[in-house]
């Protein structure tokens, strides 16, 4: 896909749910707004919401729209400036000193610069998208670290001085919630909270997303995986497994497994707990008539 002008993209909040739309991302009114409003405030785009519900998809359709690379910073716990900035190539310095001899060298130059995702956004904004994905998995000693860049798109490195990005990079920030983000952080970001589709969208999402399932396979899906959802689980079915279980029950369906006795031997790709797969296998075949009929 060509490169786009990001304010091309962002005329509207609705321009950018067609734009969406055409990378196979389905956007609502408020998701659409809230990226709208992030192009155009050039300010981090925060998304919360239960795993599974779309937030990483959003920032790779946002990429895929504007043509851009999509630069990936998956967080832990434990990670720091090394693995977030930059870090010096030591060895092929220790190499340049040797080899320059009684030659003058500087060692802090671009050739002995790795460039993590942070400075890889700040030298080419233009040509990619940084997604800083499950934030709420680092500490707060690194959303520290990320204030400078966020709030001036810039990094400082003693040995270099300041690198500030030339143009507005796109930055998604998105978060599980399995602890509170700092107040200092959320400040810097305009915030959207993703929760699971009702059934009409999901279908719609399965339906363009899983290729050749029929949409009475989809409806039956998206409205079976809501009742499932409803149950105490401790890790609910997500958009992605929705789709993955309307697919393989489809791929069995063809292969001679009648309905809705494919979907029963496919929910090894929609539940994936052991004490989640006991406690539902006893209604699901019940869930799975409910939502055919």
């Amino acid at each position: 896909m060509p490169e786009l002008d990001a304010e091309t993209v962002a005329t509207s909040p609705e321009a950018v749910a067609r734009h969406l739309a055409a990378s196979r991302y389905l956007a609502d009114d408020s998701l659409s707004t809230a990226i709208f409003l992030a192009i155009r405030l050039g300010k981090p785009l925060l998304l919360e919401g239960a795993p599974g519900v779309g937030k990483t998809e959003a920032a790779k359709a946002i990429a895929e729209l504007l043509g851009r690379d999509l630069v990936r910073l998956q967080c832990y716990e434990g990670i720091d400036a090394a693995h977030a900035l930059y870090e010096w190539n030591y060895q092929r310095q220790l190499l340049a000193i040797r080899h320059a001899g009684e030659h003058e060298i500087d060692i802090y130059d671009d050739r002995f610069l790795i460039a993590r995702p942070l400075l890889q956004v700040l030298k080419a904004p233009q040509q990619r998208v940084l997604l800083v994905d499950e934030i709420d998995r680092s500490d707060h000693e690194f959303e520290a670290l990320l204030l400078e860049f966020l709030s001036d798109f810039q990094i400082s490195i003693p040995e270099r001085g300041t690198i500030r990005a030339a143009a507005q990079p796109i930055v998604i920030l998105t978060s599980n919630r399995t602890r509170e983000l700092a107040e200092a952080l959320r400040r810097r970001c305009v915030y959207h909270w993703i929760g699971y589709p009702d059934a009409g969208r999901e279908a719609a999402i399965i339906m363009l997303r899983a290729g050749d399932v029929a949409e009475a396979t989809a409806r039956a899906v998206a409205s079976a995986v809501q009742t499932i959802r409803a149950r105490p689980l401790a890790k609910p079915p997500g958009i992605a497994e929705a789709v993955e279980w309307a697919k393989a029950a489809t791929i069995l369906e063809k292969g001679g497994s009648p309905w809705p006795e494919a979907f029963r031997r496919a929910i090894g790709v929609l539940i994936k707990d052991e004490e989640d797969l006991s406690y539902i296998t006893p209604e699901l075949g019940r869930i799975v008539e409910e939502a055919l009929a």
